[in-house]
């Protein structure tokens, strides 16, 4: 399954699904003949379109039922234990989500309100990610996205062009910029490096350490690094890296490099059930942070944040200024129109659960987790992410191989599909890949 389509040739497209079935023919009921049941609609003996646009209209009743029977097929959201995803919001959160979706966010001038509900939401995270605010700081800058992803594409960006332009303020060659990282990060990141021709420089996972080597990633550094990624909650396990010897090694050598703290999953966890772990803005070195809000920020799919520590680590001639939409505004995206939905409901759980609210909701799913190892493990199963709030509140496994199964974790994953849930199985990052989760 992949979300990149291939267009069938007609051949393939007019081709019977069963073979022999086009030799079958059925009286087809006549346009006089439908009925006021969408079953009894001549709608309901013909596939759905799927190859090119029908010639003419469907009633809208009909269409509704033909699309909501075909999405019955689909897993249901609340047993996928595979994503980090939001499955579940409150009623006055999608009505008010639901009143916002013909708002094309990026005009601002039309929907000023919105976008002004955006900032509140950028200085609620900045405040939260401990940005510097003092009178004497510069001003820390951040904005909405689609997800993580863009907004990890945003901050990749920025570290490069400001590599750049301190090499060419220098003169030297900018042709071979690279990134340090840990070979189990997120797809995400490895599109941007491909995407924007950057040389990833992976920390490997070992048998028994699936997060960064703090002191081997800053020996990487070389002077063509743009930049070191961290992971607050790895895809993999839902560990923390430790963010704070990275950057205290990197200030006690005495190397000027960034550090981007990639808090997708655990940017709205860590603040609330581990607060005085740092790996925020409180460290000097870190100057930007991307958080993802339809994960554990608890909005539906999808929104993401991205936060600089102050406009020095946002290079200016990456901000476009526009004025074709009525007014002039600065524009720092990958894509351009967008939905305002997502962002509204951010700001409605800021404001309805605000600091106590999701530190009651992130300590009660910590517990949770805690719970579900603890059975896991007394069943056998060897557990790889770790509880009571050093990670994210999830629950890695394994099965014990000294007890040498005739069954593996795909088969075991499996089973559970059978019952409805969808519990990932996966083989680790690179080097570490023999063992299955």
């Amino acid at each position: 399954m992949v979300h990149l389509t291939t267009v069938p040739n007609d051949d393939v497209a007019q081709a019977p699904l069963v073979e022999g079935l086009e030799n079958i023919k059925f009286e087809q009921p006549q346009a006089d003949e439908v009925t006021a049941s969408v079953y009894g609609s001549r709608f309901a003996s013909e596939g759905l379109p799927g190859h090119a646009l029908p010639d003419g209209e469907m009633p809208r009743d009909v269409a509704y039922r033909m699309i909501k029977d075909h999405l019955t097929l689909d897993g249901n959201p609340v047993l996928n234990l595979a994503s980090f995803v939001t499955t579940y919001m409150e009623e006055e959160a999608e009505k008010l989500m639901a009143e916002a979706l013909p708002k094309n966010f990026i005009d601002y001038e039309e929907y000023p309100q919105t976008a002004d509900i955006q900032n509140k939401c950028v200085n609620m995270i900045a405040r939260l990610y401990n940005a510097p605010t003092d009178a004497d700081e510069d001003n820390a800058m951040g904005t909405s996205t689609v997800g993580s992803s863009e907004a990890i594409m945003l901050a990749t960006l920025a570290m490069k062009r400001r590599w750049q332009n301190k090499r060419k303020a220098a003169g030297k060659d900018i042709s071979n910029p690279n990134i340090v990282m840990n070979s189990a990060v997120q797809v995400c990141w490895e599109k941007a490096a491909r995407y924007f021709e950057i040389e990833e420089k992976y920390v490997y996972c070992t048998a028994d350490r699936y997060v960064i080597d703090p002191a081997e990633a800053v020996d990487m550094i070389d002077e063509n690094t743009i930049g070191i990624c961290t992971i607050l909650g790895s895809t993999y396990t839902g560990q923390y890296e430790d963010t704070k010897a990275v950057n205290d090694l990197l200030v006690k050598k005495g190397i000027d490099c960034p550090i981007h703290v990639d808090a997708a999953s655990g940017g709205f966890v860590a603040p609330f059930v581990v607060p005085e772990m740092e790996w925020d803005f409180r460290l000097e070195k870190v100057v930007s942070i991307n958080v993802s809000g339809h994960k554990y920020g608890l909005v539906y799919p999808g929104v993401g944040w991205v936060v600089w520590r102050s406009p020095e680590f946002l290079p200016k001639e990456l901000v476009f200024n526009i004025n074709y939409l009525g007014a002039d505004q600065a524009s720092f995206t990958l894509n351009f129109s967008k939905g305002a939905s997502q962002v509204l409901g951010q700001y409605y759980q800021f404001i309805r659960l605000g600091r106590s609210g999701y530190r009651s909701i992130m300590l009660n799913l910590t517990r949770t987790a805690d719970y579900l190892a603890a059975c896991l493990k007394q069943m056998g199963f060897v557990i790889m992410s770790e509880g009571g709030g050093k990670g994210l509140p999830l629950v890695a496994f394994r099965l014990n191989p000294a007890k040498k199964h005739h069954f593996d974790e795909f088969a075991v994953a499996h089973q559970l599909r059978e019952r409805g849930w969808v519990v990932p199985a996966y083989t680790m990052a690179p080097n570490a890949n023999k063992l299955k989760v």
